[in-house]
């Protein structure tokens, strides 16, 4: 067992680590489809696909991360991916072609799946389940820090060269290379090891885990619009790709200064699972409001409805999942919990460019913005029946424990 200034220690990582891998990777992401998009004249849904096919590898991949993290330890894996993730931004910076850069997303996969699910799991072990929620919450401030000044300085280097861009991503997971191989304790994330995939299985014949997740794509769907159809619709909006970087400070800015406080306050009336439906029913509104958006103040009124839903859904679905993990394999149940992502997210990521060009084309601009609403709503109403069973299982248990 880690001592306490250890295990305060590599909260203090983890964080700068959140701060060092959203601002590296929300500095060249986003602008990736503005860059080849409307800068190069690719199409809307090939880039589509380039960001579908790297999360789904990478939360695909994260399972297996996930299983070794069990085995091997956390910090190692972590590191390892954050090195290659540096490499991979660094090949970004020289994809003239469209093969190439589908390697680089790859490559970024890889190292992503390394240190996803091993990061979620070192959390998981490293906080107490008391204060679980207001680190979660500290957590999103971080991660609005790095959204807001990524793209910042992701546009601004946009103006120079694209390359500057993806250069500048690769040094700040190089830096998070280095602050977690000096200063990340070594955490056991899995209280016992069995085979490579035990941990997996565990986690796969888990149904309340998996139904769990199998609903929460419906959350990584809408997530990830942020990086494909939102900012291909305030750059449209806006005429220039600067509206990029003002959606992202936007979100940001909520994240940071309302974040904690949110959540402080909801936790004095909701348990996890409501929390995270309301946000998520929030989202879903403010992504259906897209289809009235005819300006980019209106865009922008839509995003900050959209971020005020993520406040509450973020940390919300991060404490149902670490609640439902076993401790037996943590490991390998964020590893499993990826696949949410994976497939959510590459769903939502691929649908969104698709999706986007063809309403424009069609003459039917509110189309992605209505199926956006559409999925929203249909995951809160199935998290709305699994909390009830949940609630009605546990409250059983309770009426068996006091009958004994």
């Amino acid at each position: 067992m880690l001592a306490e200034a250890d295990r305060r220690r590599g909260l203090i990582v983890m964080l700068v680590d959140t701060f060092l891998m959203w601002g590296g990777f929300f500095m060249v992401i986003p602008l990736i489809s503005i860059h080849y998009v409307d800068g190069l004249g690719w199409a809307a849904g090939a880039i589509g696909l380039v960001l579908a096919v790297r999360q789904l590898t990478q939360q695909g991949l994260t399972v297996i991360g996930g299983a070794l993290a069990d085995r091997l330890g956390a910090r190692g894996l972590i590191a390892a991916g954050m090195l290659i993730r540096a490499l991979s931004f660094g090949g970004m910076a020289v994809a003239t072609t469209y093969p190439l850069l589908m390697l680089s997303a790859l490559l970024a996969a890889l190292g992503g799946a390394l240190f996803d699910s091993p990061s979620s799991a070192t959390i998981a072990a490293l906080t107490r389940r008391e204060d679980r929620s207001r680190y979660f919450a500290l957590l999103g401030v971080v991660r609005g820090l790095g959204m807001s000044l990524g793209p910042l300085a992701g546009a601004a280097l946009l103006r120079l060269d694209f390359a500057l861009v993806a250069l500048a991503a690769s040094a700040c997971f190089l830096l998070a290379f280095g602050v977690t191989l000096l200063f990340l304790p070594p955490v056991r994330v899995a209280t016992e090891r069995g085979d490579l995939m035990s941990g997996t299985v565990l986690a796969l014949r888990d149904r309340r885990f998996m139904m769990f997740n199998i609903l929460l794509m419906g959350y990584w769907f809408m997530w990830v619009q942020l990086t494909i159809s939102l900012p291909l619709e305030a750059r449209a909006l806006a005429g220039t790709a600067d509206a990029v970087s003002w959606l992202y400070t936007l979100n940001a800015v909520m994240s940071i200064v309302l974040q904690y406080p949110v959540m402080q306050l909801a936790e004095r009336w909701l348990r996890p699972m409501p929390i995270l439906m309301l946000g998520m029913a929030v989202m879903a509104l403010g992504l259906g409001g897209v289809a009235l958006a005819g300006n980019i103040v209106a865009l922008l009124a839509c995003v900050a409805l959209f971020s005020l839903g993520a406040l509450l859904a973020a940390p919300g679905q991060q404490t149902v999942a670490a609640d439902l993990a076993n401790p037996a394999a943590l490991g390998s149940y964020f590893g499993v919990s990826a696949l949410a992502l994976a497939l959510g997210g590459g769903i939502g990521n691929y649908a969104g460019g698709v999706l986007y060009g063809f309403a424009r084309d069609a003459g039917v601009p509110a189309l992605p913005w209505f199926i956006c609403l559409v999925v929203g709503i249909s995951s809160v109403s199935g998290l709305a029946l699994l909390d009830r069973r949940l609630t009605r299982r546990m409250a059983h248990a309770v009426d068996t424990a006091a009958s004994s």
